[in-house]
């Protein structure tokens, strides 16, 4: 029996009728309140990003969390992760993927803020920190943190294992390729440095992040150079097919655009974990003794984020990969960028910006994982959660990817609105705070 379609259509109602009507309010309501702090903030996140508190409380440094935040955010979800949204949503989907972004931005920094703020040690003297403690100490809902922490670890296997193994062994399927021994050898890969805790992956995350964002970064904007004449169309076919008021009233078409919103909002969500909660628990154990740079600090993530996702969805429009039939996730874009190129070392460069970007999540979703364990179960389990979160590895190489994509969405889904709940509910002290913060620094 396929429960693919039964999960699909969950998920739309949820995400339509509930998370993103709440993500919009909560995001406007936060972007006027704390005054558009994703514009205001931004350049002062990128100076943090060089400062280091030595004294302060906490166990890695700022840059080494972002690089931890962004080893989870840079992930398939950027890649494969656009050929989905083109593929079910159009083109219009980018643009509903910035909105997305923009609003969640602000949820984000939020979070960040009450992550650090009601931070704690556990058994072993670690600084730990995210939703499942702003939730039972700051909203005091022990049912709710709870509820949380296991969403996270059910979200770790989907979103941070299954979905990102999955599309990391696609192309590497077509180069001929096991997929059964390529996930061996990933989680292989993967225990010699999760093993090592937070601090052997953020020290890595900070060393292959900007690395593999350069190799993609790079290999994309040379594509777009040689496309420079089709750059100002497809973003003309990006804003006609989000907001053409045509389309709206159109019947079926209307129906296209409201389906490149929802799909929008659902891969920014996924490539941005902006509002999920997952980058509050990656963030609350750097060295720092303000909350307030923190979250700064994390406004970062989803502007890097989004820079990425924009150049994928430009390549692929620009060179029509995402008009070819048969098509699909990743081999989607490894085609894009082979023609773009004119060679097959566009392909590659795919495939091993691919298994970075994966790889690398990964390991940041086994951290939360983790925390979200540890939460649960206290600290003597740590070790069994890492090498079971291993073991699951080549299981996600093999399964389909419809049916990998809607389990990490729903998860995603039921997250949002958990962490949105405390976010709601806390946002008066940090908005407050907030200005009073900005007062003093004026």
């Amino acid at each position: 029996m396929d429960l693919t379609p039964f999960l699909i259509g969950l998920n739309e109602t949820l995400t339509a009728c509930i998370v993103f009507p709440a993500m919009i309010l909560l995001g406007l309501y936060l972007t006027y309140r704390l005054r558009f702090v994703q514009i205001t903030r931004l350049k002062a996140g990128f100076l943090h990003l060089l400062k280091h508190e030595k004294d302060a409380e906490g166990s890695i440094s700022h840059f080494e969390a972002i690089s931890a935040v962004l080893a989870g955010n840079f992930g398939t979800g950027n890649i494969s992760g656009m050929a989905v949204a083109l593929t079910m949503g159009g083109p219009g989907a980018l643009v509903w993927m910035w909105i997305m972004a923009f609003l969640g931005a602000s949820i984000q920094y939020v979070s960040c803020v009450l992550g650090v703020k009601y931070r704690t040690k556990n058994s072993e003297g670690q600084v730990v920190g995210g939703p499942m403690y702003y939730l039972s100490k700051g909203i005091k809902s022990k049912s709710l943190a709870i509820f949380f922490a296991v969403l996270t670890l059910f979200a770790s296997v989907t979103v941070g294992n299954f979905a990102q193994i999955n599309s990391m062994t696609l192309p590497l399927q077509s180069l001929g390729f096991n997929p059964l021994i390529c996930g061996i050898v990933i989680a292989a890969i993967v225990a010699v440095i999760m093993l090592g805790g937070l601090e052997r992956v953020s020290k890595l995350a900070s060393m292959l992040v900007p690395l593999k964002a350069a190799l993609y970064l790079g290999t994309a904007l040379v594509i777009l150079y040689f496309h420079l004449d089709s750059i100002l169309p497809a973003f003309k076919l990006m804003f006609s097919s989000a907001f053409s008021p045509l389309a709206i009233g159109g019947g079926v078409v209307g129906f296209g655009v409201l389906k490149a919103m929802s799909t929008g909002f659902e891969r920014g969500l996924f490539a941005t974990d902006a509002g999920t909660g997952i980058v509050p628990i990656l963030q609350s154990s750097a060295k720092t003794s303000c909350p307030f740079v923190d979250g700064m600090v994390t406004l970062v993530a989803p502007f890097l984020v989004m820079v990425v996702c924009t150049v994928t969805g430009l390549v692929l429009i620009v060179t029509g990969a995402y008009q070819i039939d048969g098509l699909q996730s990743t081999n989607m874009v490894t085609h894009a960028f082979q023609t773009g190129v004119g060679h097959q070392a566009g392909a590659y460069v795919v495939i091993v910006a691919l298994v970075l970007f994966g790889y690398t999540t990964i390991l940041a979703w086994g951290v939360a994982a983790e925390r979200a364990g540890e939460y649960l179960f206290g600290t003597r389990l740590n070790k069994t959660i890492r090498w079971v979160y291993i073991a699951l590895i080549p299981i996600g190489a093999m399964l389909k990817v419809d049916l990998v994509w809607i389990l990490a969405d729903l998860c995603i889904s039921c997250m949002v609105l958990i962490n949105m709940v405390a976010v709601a509910g806390l946002s008066s002290e940090v908005i407050d705070e907030h200005r009073l913060t900005l007062a003093k620094s004026s």
